[in-house]
């Protein structure tokens, strides 16, 4: 049993969402948004970083995985994402987190099964796969996926890993 803390960074708005992991099992958790409120990105970093540790602090969760940075059209706006994502994957170090990082293309292919589903696929597949009563916001949804992605990941590499033990005669417990 594991509990997976999924980001969806963003200099104004960075999503959060928790699931606990048991074998294919996925419970819902927690999930939401870190607003800043800051006019300056130097503010903006460390309200993300307070609110990630806040979170972390609050759920204590076994593991951090995060949405890669894509190259936009914009540069500015991809180095401001990159600093946010910086924000909180210090807040997961701190706490000493494993951190593993997803493309969106990845994330969106695990949670929907196409690369380039847009977002409200993908809450409507996150809100089905977690059985939830509503949806949720589209930055949380997306943190979300990014912890349903991680979990799918994690468990076709411990299932691989058993194949692989009992392939060389070894025993799974």
């Amino acid at each position: 049993m594991a509990i997976i803390l999924g980001i969806d960074p963003g200099s104004r708005i960075t999503g959060y969402g928790l699931i606990r992991q048991q074998g294919r099992t996925l419970e819902y958790l927690g999930s939401g948004c870190i607003r800043t409120e800051s006019d300056d990105l130097a503010g903006k970093l460390g309200q993300i970083f307070a609110g990630v540790s806040e979170v972390i602090l609050q759920f204590q969760p076994d593991t951090f995985a995060i949405e890669q940075v894509f190259m936009a059209k914009n540069a500015d706006s991809a180095l401001k994402l990159g600093q946010a994502r910086g924000s909180a994957i210090v807040a997961a170090v701190n706490s000493k987190l494993p951190v593993f990082e997803y493309a969106a293309r990845s994330i969106k292919q695990a949670v929907v099964g196409k690369g380039g589903a847009d977002k409200k696929q993908v809450q409507h597949m996150v809100v089905h796969m977690l059985k939830l009563a509503a949806t949720p916001q589209a930055d949380a949804a997306d943190a979300l996926a990014v912890a349903i992605c991680h979990a799918h990941t994690n468990h076709t590499l411990v299932a691989l890993a058993g194949k692989a033990t009992r392939a060389r005669g070894g025993r799974y417990f």
